[in-house]
């Protein structure tokens, strides 16, 4: 299950509050992008696809967070029954559907790590899990841009690990799987990919915790 689009909205409006900062514009641009890609597979709901991305990092409601945000998100879309949004709030994350090999410090609980780990044996990934991949390295907080520019703009946040071209090339791979289904490139279906992607903008950091 998942809310429609208008509770969507809210509770990422709701979190914004709890949490400000430019990961919700970064949400909803995920948002738009996985339904512009999602109207030209006929496979996909486009509303569906609209409210994952919306709410795919909902966990950052709880405030400043690197792995745990996942969790975060799952928990809170789970108390509301909302399993297909808990679902992509853990996968989003993990481009190579393994545990150990996503990016930043493991600020979750041991049981927390094992339960994800296990999760993500247990799943294959759906067309819905690949289309919310690729759109999270499509989108930023001002747009649609390359995925390159996405790729470094993490990297120079968390750093580079020995996984990391593995994970891109994943990612290029579901790029891909999508643009046969379109019959053209994702970039030809964004708007403004050229000027999101030029565009100068300071790398953003999470504020200092007191």
């Amino acid at each position: 299950m998942f809310p429609n689009k208008e509770i969507a909205e809210e509770e990422l409006k709701i979190a914004g509050q709890l949490n400000p900062g430019p990961w919700t514009e970064h949400s909803i641009n995920v948002g738009l992008a996985a339904q512009m890609i999602a109207e030209r597979c006929s496979n996909l709901n486009p509303q569906k696809a609209y409210v994952l991305g919306i709410l795919h990092d909902i966990g950052r409601r709880y405030g400043v967070s690197a792995r745990r945000h996942g969790i975060d998100g799952y928990n809170f879309a789970m108390e509301r029954g909302w399993d297909e949004v808990g679902r992509i709030c853990l996968t989003h994350s993990f481009p190579v559907p393994d545990f150990d090999k996503e990016i930043g410090s493991n600020d979750m609980s041991d049981d927390e790590s094992q339960f994800v780990r296990q999760y993500l044996k247990n799943i294959t990934y759906d067309d819905y899990d690949k289309l919310l991949i690729v759109c999270d390295s499509l989108a930023d907080a001002q747009g649609f841009c390359m995925m390159e520019k996405r790729f470094v703009n993490t990297t120079r946040r968390y750093g580079i690990f020995l996984f990391t071209v593995e994970r891109w090339n994943e990612i290029f791979e579901m790029k891909e799987y999508f643009e046969k289904q379109m019959g053209c490139s994702i970039y030809d279906v964004l708007p403004n990919i050229k000027e999101t992607t030029f565009k100068d903008a300071p790398l953003w950091k999470p504020p200092a915790i007191s």
